[in-house]
């Protein structure tokens, strides 16, 4: 583990499993930018919730870790969470890194489902990071996938992008295969619109979109792996933005 992913792992310790306001203010940054739209931005907000975090014994199990240049993306399940929206949720969290401290969150959460399409959970699956040497290669291919085929839902050229079939699907309403894929996009309203970041690390990636569902604006993080040149797994979150935010900063 590299020294940001080490920093990163003490500072979500912190706030997640110490409840320590000393740790807090020695591993984020005074000015800390906040996206979770329903908390204030500056640490001073977050320290604040401590108290509320300690009291519900709130548990956090971290299943993925992907650092992009001074971004860090996690994969987690929280536990006893229901300060965000449910005993167990979901969630992609994303974390600039400044000067060796945290320094802007984002994050896109969902409720745990226990049952699921295609018999995966929301977050099994391979975490081992590997082709590091293809990282750029991936991320170019994944960008223009959600550019090509899922923004313009155009599944003609889907072909391109997973090939002979192997897509294991992580989504808890949709089952594995491209089919499933493209029948539930047309049929559900989920719109991408456009791309705010893509972020990777070897035969990771992930998008952060900006989309609609149900006639709703939302935020989609899709995660994808890439073997030998093709998407063959995807995990996603989606997670509506609400119209009064706790902030001005926006979800991205």
């Amino acid at each position: 583990m590299n020294d940001s992913k080490k920093i990163l792992e003490k500072a979500m310790n912190a706030l997640f499993r110490n409840f320590s306001e000393e740790q807090m203010r020695a591993l984020y940054k005074d000015d800390y930018i906040q996206h979770n739209p329903n908390v204030p931005t500056g640490l001073d907000s977050v320290i604040g919730l401590l108290p509320i975090l300690k009291k519900e014994n709130f548990e956090y199990n971290t299943h993925r870790v992907i650092e992009d240049g001074n971004l860090l993306l996690t994969h987690t399940t929280y536990h006893n969470a229901n300060i965000f929206g449910a005993d167990t949720v979901i969630a992609f969290d994303l974390w600039r890194m400044e000067n060796g401290k945290v320094a802007e969150h984002w994050d896109c959460i969902i409720p745990k489902h226990t049952e699921t399409a295609s018999g995966r959970s929301q977050v099994d699956g391979v975490t081992e990071v590997t082709d590091l040497d293809k990282t750029k290669e991936n991320k170019d291919l994944v960008k223009r996938f959600v550019s090509e085929v899922l923004i313009p839902e155009d599944f003609a050229k889907m072909g391109d992008y997973i090939i002979n079939g192997l897509y294991d699907q992580h989504n808890p309403l949709v089952k594995d295969g491209p089919e499933a894929l493209q029948e539930v996009i047309s049929v559900s309203g989920l719109k991408n619109h456009k791309i705010h970041r893509v972020i990777g690390e070897g035969n990771f990636v992930l998008t952060q979109c900006e989309g609609v569902w149900n006639d709703k604006p939302v935020a989609i993080y899709d995660l994808f792996r890439v073997a030998e040149g093709q998407i063959v797994e995807h995990w996603d979150v989606i997670q509506e933005i609400p119209e009064k935010m706790a902030h001005s900063n926006t979800m991205f």
